[in-house]
């Protein structure tokens, strides 16, 4: 039994369990395992963990670019901050000590933003930081100061033009596109807010928040030409005449203005669309000024009712009120009351973008436009004139027009109604005959007529102005005791009323 032991002994020595002998086998694998990572400097690469996301370490070990940790808009600053200058422009005015000061005198300093727009020096800015400056100088971001020659300036839309002579080589910002920018899409502004205390090239951020802002008031100074377009990104006092940039790092607007009940940023900040800018930029420099285009005619926007009526698809375009004679509009066949919705492959919206189309016009070229006459549509061309002649004829035109023709009738001091009018006077238009007047005890103050009143009807006959009412209510009058009406009261409501004709 003896042997069988010492034998037994000897076996289990030789041949080990199959427990122990998966375990080392665990073991070699696992070293061999190890081995390999070593082997391949820890390759967790596509070869070995298919279609796994990679993992980025974030902790100062790590070795990933710092570029890919960034915002969107560091390539767009890196690329266009040199191009970026503050403006000062100084001032002369008048002292009224100057007889004890041997005749010196003081002078104010603006200061403002601008920026390189092309390779040779040429520089865009604000006209309201520049106007009437005896010098004006810019520091660029490298901290060089240049007196800089004004250009042109054009105080109707807000914008001069500089130029710098320099040897350097300079970084200048293209256009891009103001016509292709969308609200919501991303704004980046770069200025100088409060020059005073040195924020040179402060950079901010936000969205266009809204386009074709017209008809605001910056004071005594307000731009003529408005199609704004509203950012949120901050705008303060010294950021005027900066760029707004698009993700491409183009400039799609000049910042030039806010609306602030504190004079600082509030997040409504208004730049001038740079199509606008290119559309003037050409004659500023060739001319110092602007050179614009003429229509001939006087006008006001659509109304809904004119819409509702018109069965337009939207409260856009603008109407005739008036041609002056002998203007490209009346040599086109234009007439009063067309509706136009489409000027040279453009849509008009309103008023003021329409002037803006109107005066970008090429003097002398041959433009279509597209317009709406008792619910038919026509396309007429007219040959843009020159805007300083035009408005000379305009203005002398208006002028032996005289007062507007009025008509007394049953107590009542009436008068066409015109958009012009309407407007002036915060009324909702519609064709007729406005009220300017009421006699007390009269026919029509008993039966409660108020200056203000459109008469659109009479004797159910729709009349237009004062030409056609006269017509019918001179014939009613001999004919009949009591005569209807359609009145729309200055509240908008519309009611029927009697006259009994005395």
């Amino acid at each position: 039994m003896g042997n069988l032991s010492s034998g037994s002994s000897a076996q289990v020595s030789a041949k080990p369990s199959a427990k122990r002998l998966g375990a080392l086998g665990l073991t070699a694998i696992t070293f061999t395992l190890v081995g390999i990572l070593i082997a391949s400097q820890l390759d967790f690469s596509a070869r070995s963990i298919a279609n796994e996301p990679q993992i980025h370490f974030t902790d100062s070990k790590s070795p990933l670019a710092g570029s890919e940790l960034s915002s969107p808009f560091v390539s767009v600053i890196d690329a266009a901050a040199d191009a970026v200058v503050a403006v000062s422009a100084e001032r002369g005015s008048k002292d009224r000590f100057s007889f004890f000061n041997s005749g010196r005198k003081p002078s104010t300093t603006s200061s403002g933003t601008g920026f390189f727009f092309r390779p040779d020096g040429y520089v865009l800015t604000n006209n309201h930081v520049v106007e009437d400056a005896q010098k004006i100088e810019i520091t660029t971001s490298a901290g060089f100061v240049y007196e800089a020659q004004l250009v042109g300036l054009d105080p109707a839309t807000d914008l001069a033009v500089l130029k710098v002579d320099t040897e350097d080589d300079i970084t200048f910002i293209p256009f891009g596109d103001s016509d292709l920018i969308r609200v919501g899409d991303w704004a980046i502004a770069i200025g100088n807010p409060f020059p005073q205390q040195g924020l040179f090239g402060s950079v901010t951020v936000g969205i266009v928040s809204a386009k074709g802002r017209s008809s605001l008031r910056f004071g005594s100074g307000s731009p003529d030409y408005q199609d704004y377009i509203q950012v949120d990104a901050a705008i303060n006092p010294g950021n005027s005449g900066g760029p707004l940039l698009n993700l491409r790092g183009e400039a799609f607007g000049v910042n030039s203005a806010i609306s602030s009940p504190t004079g600082s940023s509030v997040g409504i900040g208004f730049a001038v669309p740079i199509n606008l800018a290119k559309a003037i930029i050409p004659d500023l420099i060739a001319f110092g000024e602007v050179r614009r285009g003429w229509l001939g005619v006087r006008m006001a926007n659509v109304t809904d009712s004119d819409a509702r009526r018109l069965n337009l698809h939207e409260v856009r375009g603008v109407v005739v009120e008036e041609v002056v004679p002998g203007s490209p509009a009346d040599r086109a066949g234009m007439r009063e009351d067309d509706i136009i919705y489409e000027y040279n492959g453009q849509a008009v919206t309103n008023h003021s973008q329409f002037s803006i189309l109107v005066s970008t016009s090429k003097q002398g070229s041959k433009v279509p436009i597209k317009i709406i006459r008792d619910n038919e549509r026509l396309t007429v061309s007219a040959q843009i004139a020159d805007k300083k002649t035009g408005d000379i004829t305009a203005s002398r035109w208006f002028e032996n027009q005289g007062p507007p023709e009025t008509f007394e009738w049953q107590g009542m001091t009436l008068t066409t109604f015109t958009r012009g009018v309407a407007e002036r006077n915060g009324l909702d238009y519609s064709p007729g005959v406005l009220v300017m007047g009421v006699r007390n005890r009269s026919a029509a103050r008993r039966v409660g007529f108020a200056p203000g009143d459109v008469i659109t009807e009479i004797g159910a006959k729709r009349v237009r102005n004062l030409d056609e009412f006269r017509e019918v209510a001179d014939n009613m009058s001999k004919k009949t005791r009591t005569i209807s009406m359609i009145v729309v009261d200055k509240f908008g409501n519309t009611e029927y009323r009697t006259v009994k004709p005395r």
